[in-house]
């Protein structure tokens, strides 16, 4: 039985982020718990930043604000001139965090190609 594609898109992700010289996951704990976590990485171009994720019961408390401000640093000592990230369509909530951190909406359409079968194909 194949595992569930929204669980293994992510976990191939980490898998490539922690073999990468380009990537990172940084991970926020408070009292040896961790309660935050985000993937940055840099291709050269520009910065973009994935998987920010804070615990529920943690929310709204300023980890997920300190947590991009880590990965913009991480990304500003490699280099990159610009972030970017993805917010899916209808997650409005995403969407007004990121806007009150200071990034807007771009003028572009992201198209997609899968080089590799997708785990939905499967």
């Amino acid at each position: 039985m194949r595992a569930d594609p929204a669980v293994e898109c992510p976990n191939a992700d980490v898998d490539r982020a922690v073999t990468s010289r380009d990537a990172t996951i940084l991970v926020g704990a408070v009292d040896d718990v961790v309660v935050a976590s985000v993937m940055a990485g840099h291709d050269g171009h520009r910065g973009w930043i994935y998987y920010l994720a804070v615990s529920p019961e943690r929310q709204g408390r300023g980890h997920g604000r300190e947590m991009m401000a880590e990965a913009e640093l991480w990304l500003t000592a490699r280099g990159a001139p610009k972030v970017q990230l993805m917010v899916r369509e209808g997650n409005e909530t995403a969407a007004a965090f990121y806007t009150a951190l200071g990034y807007e909406r771009q003028d572009v359409t992201v198209l997609g190609k899968w080089l590799t079968p997708s785990p939905e194909a499967e």
